[in-house]
């Protein structure tokens, strides 16, 4: 996989995590009846599918905070997809088809955004 469509792919990921993440720990809460066997190794597997993203999602910020304080500002993560984007648009005619979103073979600029 191109790492620029790696990368988008990790981003939307991250935020369905979130989601996940807060819809389990409201499901975790609520859950006050008898322990139930195979809800424990669903929610076990959740956590470590939950640990694997904050991996990834460690990796994204890396990648996007230019000014190295450790969080991405709105402009720093605009100015990531713009260069994410620029590249994928192989045409240049300022829209991604089908083809140039599954079909880049791009290489990564420097292995980092900087």
């Amino acid at each position: 996989m191109a790492e620029a469509r790696k990368v988008i792919l990790i981003a939307v990921a991250i935020v369905a995590m979130v989601a996940t993440g807060t819809r389990m720990g409201t499901a975790l809460a609520q859950n006050s009846g008898a322990p139930n066997p195979s809800a424990n190794a669903e929610t076990k597997q959740k956590l470590k599918n939950l640990a694997a993203g904050e991996v990834e999602a460690k990796r994204l910020l890396l990648l996007m905070d230019r000014d190295q304080s450790g969080k991405v500002s709105k402009q720093e993560f605009m100015t990531f997809m713009e260069e994410e984007f620029q590249m994928l648009d192989v045409n240049k005619d300022g829209e991604l088809d089908v083809k140039e979103l599954t079909q880049s073979r791009l290489v990564p600029h420097g292995g980092v955004h900087r």
